[in-house]
Protein backbone atom coordinates (compact mmCIF):
# COMPACT_ATOMS: atom_id res chain seq x y z
CA UNK A 1 0.00 0.00 0.00
CA UNK A 2 1.18 3.48 -0.71
CA UNK A 3 -0.30 6.66 0.68
CA UNK A 4 0.53 9.77 -1.24
CA UNK A 5 -0.86 13.20 -0.55
CA UNK A 6 -1.41 14.40 -4.08
CA UNK A 7 -3.43 17.49 -3.17
CA UNK A 8 -2.03 19.42 -0.21
CA UNK A 9 -5.03 21.77 -0.14
CA UNK A 10 -7.06 22.57 2.95
CA UNK A 11 -9.21 19.48 2.35
CA UNK A 12 -6.13 17.22 2.54
CA UNK A 13 -7.20 14.76 -0.12
CA UNK A 14 -4.74 12.07 -1.13
CA UNK A 15 -4.25 8.79 -2.96
CA UNK A 16 -4.04 5.20 -1.79
CA UNK A 17 -2.95 2.15 -3.76
CA UNK A 18 -3.30 -1.49 -2.76
CA UNK A 19 -2.15 -4.60 -4.60
CA UNK A 20 -3.48 -8.02 -3.70
CA UNK A 21 -3.16 -11.44 -5.33
CA UNK A 22 -6.08 -13.85 -5.06
CA UNK A 23 -6.12 -17.61 -5.62
CA UNK A 24 -8.94 -17.49 -8.15
CA UNK A 25 -9.34 -16.87 -11.89
CA UNK A 26 -9.81 -13.30 -13.09
CA UNK A 27 -13.37 -13.79 -14.41
CA UNK A 28 -14.51 -15.09 -11.01
CA UNK A 29 -12.76 -12.32 -9.07
CA UNK A 30 -14.36 -9.71 -11.33
CA UNK A 31 -17.88 -11.25 -11.06
CA UNK A 32 -17.63 -11.37 -7.28
CA UNK A 33 -17.10 -7.60 -7.24
CA UNK A 34 -20.28 -6.83 -9.20
CA UNK A 35 -22.72 -9.47 -7.94
CA UNK A 36 -24.75 -8.87 -4.74
CA UNK A 37 -24.94 -12.63 -4.03
CA UNK A 38 -21.16 -12.60 -3.76
CA UNK A 39 -20.62 -9.15 -2.22
CA UNK A 40 -22.79 -9.97 0.79
CA UNK A 41 -20.16 -12.51 1.91
CA UNK A 42 -17.22 -10.11 2.17
CA UNK A 43 -18.11 -6.43 1.64
CA UNK A 44 -16.73 -4.39 4.52
CA UNK A 45 -14.15 -4.82 7.24
CA UNK A 46 -14.23 -7.38 10.03
CA UNK A 47 -16.99 -6.39 12.46
CA UNK A 48 -19.58 -5.42 9.87
CA UNK A 49 -21.83 -7.27 7.48
CA UNK A 50 -23.63 -6.18 4.35
CA UNK A 51 -26.97 -7.95 3.95
CA UNK A 52 -27.87 -8.74 0.35
CA UNK A 53 -30.96 -6.52 0.59
CA UNK A 54 -28.57 -3.62 1.33
CA UNK A 55 -26.69 -4.01 -1.97
CA UNK A 56 -27.72 -2.40 -5.26
CA UNK A 57 -25.43 -2.79 -8.27
CA UNK A 58 -25.95 -1.74 -11.87
CA UNK A 59 -22.52 -2.45 -13.41
CA UNK A 60 -22.48 -0.07 -16.38
CA UNK A 61 -21.22 3.48 -16.79
CA UNK A 62 -23.69 5.71 -14.95
CA UNK A 63 -25.05 2.74 -12.95
CA UNK A 64 -25.11 2.72 -9.15
CA UNK A 65 -23.04 0.81 -6.60
CA UNK A 66 -24.81 1.24 -3.26
CA UNK A 67 -24.30 -0.64 -0.01
CA UNK A 68 -25.29 -0.31 3.61
CA UNK A 69 -22.88 -2.04 5.97
CA UNK A 70 -24.24 -2.95 9.43
CA UNK A 71 -22.08 -2.96 12.56
CA UNK A 72 -22.19 -6.43 14.12
CA UNK A 73 -21.91 -5.05 17.68
CA UNK A 74 -24.47 -2.24 17.76
CA UNK A 75 -26.42 -2.32 14.48
CA UNK A 76 -25.13 1.07 13.32
CA UNK A 77 -25.48 1.48 9.55
CA UNK A 78 -22.84 2.81 7.17
CA UNK A 79 -24.26 3.66 3.75
CA UNK A 80 -22.11 4.27 0.70
CA UNK A 81 -23.10 5.30 -2.80
CA UNK A 82 -20.99 5.08 -5.90
CA UNK A 83 -21.61 5.70 -9.57
CA UNK A 84 -19.77 3.52 -12.08
CA UNK A 85 -17.56 5.46 -14.47
CA UNK A 86 -16.02 2.52 -16.32
CA UNK A 87 -16.89 -1.19 -16.48
CA UNK A 88 -14.71 -3.37 -18.72
CA UNK A 89 -15.31 -7.03 -17.88
CA UNK A 90 -13.08 -8.73 -16.73
CA UNK A 91 -10.39 -6.05 -16.76
CA UNK A 92 -11.46 -2.94 -14.91
CA UNK A 93 -14.02 -1.29 -12.62
CA UNK A 94 -14.06 2.41 -11.77
CA UNK A 95 -16.57 4.19 -9.59
CA UNK A 96 -16.85 7.60 -7.95
CA UNK A 97 -18.44 8.26 -4.57
CA UNK A 98 -20.03 11.69 -5.01
CA UNK A 99 -21.14 11.89 -1.35
CA UNK A 100 -17.57 11.62 -0.08
CA UNK A 101 -15.71 14.92 0.22
CA UNK A 102 -13.81 15.51 -3.02
CA UNK A 103 -15.65 12.76 -4.92
CA UNK A 104 -13.39 9.83 -4.04
CA UNK A 105 -12.76 7.58 -7.05
CA UNK A 106 -11.86 3.89 -6.83
CA UNK A 107 -10.29 2.02 -9.74
CA UNK A 108 -9.83 -1.76 -9.72
CA UNK A 109 -7.62 -3.39 -12.34
CA UNK A 110 -7.81 -7.19 -12.62
CA UNK A 111 -4.66 -8.88 -13.96
CA UNK A 112 -4.66 -12.56 -14.96
CA UNK A 113 -1.39 -14.00 -13.67
CA UNK A 114 -1.76 -17.05 -15.92
CA UNK A 115 -1.70 -19.63 -13.14
CA UNK A 116 -5.26 -19.44 -11.82
CA UNK A 117 -4.42 -16.41 -9.70
CA UNK A 118 -5.50 -12.80 -10.16
CA UNK A 119 -3.75 -9.63 -9.14
CA UNK A 120 -6.09 -6.77 -8.25
CA UNK A 121 -4.64 -3.27 -8.17
CA UNK A 122 -6.89 -0.87 -6.28
CA UNK A 123 -6.16 2.82 -6.72
CA UNK A 124 -8.18 5.50 -4.94
CA UNK A 125 -7.95 9.23 -5.59
CA UNK A 126 -9.45 12.19 -3.73
CA UNK A 127 -9.27 10.14 -0.53
CA UNK A 128 -10.14 12.17 2.58
CA UNK A 129 -7.64 12.00 5.42
CA UNK A 130 -9.97 10.01 7.69
CA UNK A 131 -10.01 7.17 5.11
CA UNK A 132 -6.20 7.12 5.13
CA UNK A 133 -5.89 6.77 8.93
CA UNK A 134 -4.20 3.64 10.32
CA UNK A 135 -7.58 2.39 11.61
CA UNK A 136 -9.27 2.86 8.23
CA UNK A 137 -6.36 1.15 6.46
CA UNK A 138 -6.56 -1.81 8.87
CA UNK A 139 -10.28 -2.07 8.11
CA UNK A 140 -9.65 -1.98 4.37
CA UNK A 141 -6.99 -4.69 4.65
CA UNK A 142 -9.39 -6.88 6.66
CA UNK A 143 -11.98 -6.46 3.91
CA UNK A 144 -9.41 -7.64 1.33
CA UNK A 145 -8.62 -10.60 3.62
CA UNK A 146 -12.33 -11.51 3.81
CA UNK A 147 -12.56 -11.29 0.03
CA UNK A 148 -9.50 -13.52 -0.41
CA UNK A 149 -10.93 -16.19 1.87
CA UNK A 150 -14.30 -16.07 0.13
CA UNK A 151 -13.11 -16.08 -3.50
CA UNK A 152 -10.56 -18.85 -2.92
CA UNK A 153 -13.35 -21.00 -1.46
CA UNK A 154 -15.16 -20.71 -4.81
CA UNK A 155 -12.18 -21.36 -7.06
Amino acid sequence: MTDQNSNPSATNLGEVTYTRIYDAPRALVFRCMITPEHLTHFWGPVGVNTPIENITIDPRPGGVFETIMVNDADGAEYPSRGVFVEVVEPDKLVWTEPDVEGGMTTSLTFIDLGDGRTQVDTHQTNVPEMYRSPEAQTGMQSSFDRFGTYVSSLA
